[in-house]
């Protein structure tokens, strides 16, 4: 029998699907951590990480696995139309519920009994079991050549982020460290367009929850206009 164990689990600021990049990397200055559990943050586990610039995560979609596994799915990069199958894209819904994400590792923390790896980069929904971890090694998992047409990487929006007059007083209202985190947050994770491929309603307001708060935006043409923001609370 098959038996395996999430060796940590991550906080990020993603608090749901909706909002969290389509793929690592996308919003390379947002910083996650992955808070290692017994026996698995043993030190010695940890020995010689820091000397990698980079690293591989294998996880499980915890949120998904429930609903099981399709055969076939709608790749959000080809607009929610075309058909594929499983193994054929990155879809959360697979056969065992597995994904694989390189990230940026910025520093090893320890705190008490507790350790935790400090990471930038990552696609990954807050609470995410981490199955295992594993340096990137350049040489062997940099292939140039590799190709998969439509597949090509997107670019971000190349649009300002204006921030409206409530959304703004509560930006101020916080302290600055607090402040230019949460907006440059909101910023990077705006600009890489969450919005569904086959939704693209100017006029319509969306809804996405970044670091436990609510943050209401649009997109237009010539600007991405955050409304309002609204911490959310959370119950005990």
């Amino acid at each position: 029998m098959l038996e395996i164990e999430p060796i940590g689990y991550i906080q990020s600021p993603f608090g749901e699907k909706f909002g969290a990049p389509r793929q690592p990397g996308l919003a390379p200055s947002v910083r996650s951590y992955i808070e290692l559990v017994e026996p698995y943050n043993d030190p010695d586990a940890l020995r010689g990480i820091v000397q990698c610039s980079h690293l591989w995560l294998i996880f499980h979609f915890s949120e998904t696995a429930k609903a099981g596994w399709k055969p076939l799915t709608r790749p959000p990069r080809l607009g929610g139309n075309e058909k594929l199958g499983v193994y054929a894209t990155r879809s959360t819904h697979r056969p065992n519920a597995l994904g694989l994400s390189a990230v940026k590792l910025e520093s090893v923390e320890t705190i008490g009994t507790k350790r935790r790896l400090v990471i930038s980069g990552a696609d990954l929904i807050n609470g995410t079991p981490i199955i295992d971890i594993k340096p990137y090694i350049p040489y062997a998992d940099c292939i140039a050549e590799a190709q998969y047409p439509g597949m090509e990487q997107p670019h971000a929006l190349n649009l300002p982020v204006n921030f409206l007059d409530q959304a703004q007083r509560f930006i101020t209202s916080l302290e600055k460290r607090v402040a230019d985190e949460l907006s440059s947050l909101i910023s990077e994770v705006l600009k890489q367009d969450p919005r569904p491929a086959y939704q693209r309603d100017e006029l319509r307001i969306y809804g996405v929850e970044l670091a436990s708060h609510n943050v209401k935006f649009r997109i237009s043409e010539v600007a991405i206009e955050v409304i309002d923001i609204k911490p959310i609370a959370r119950s005990l």
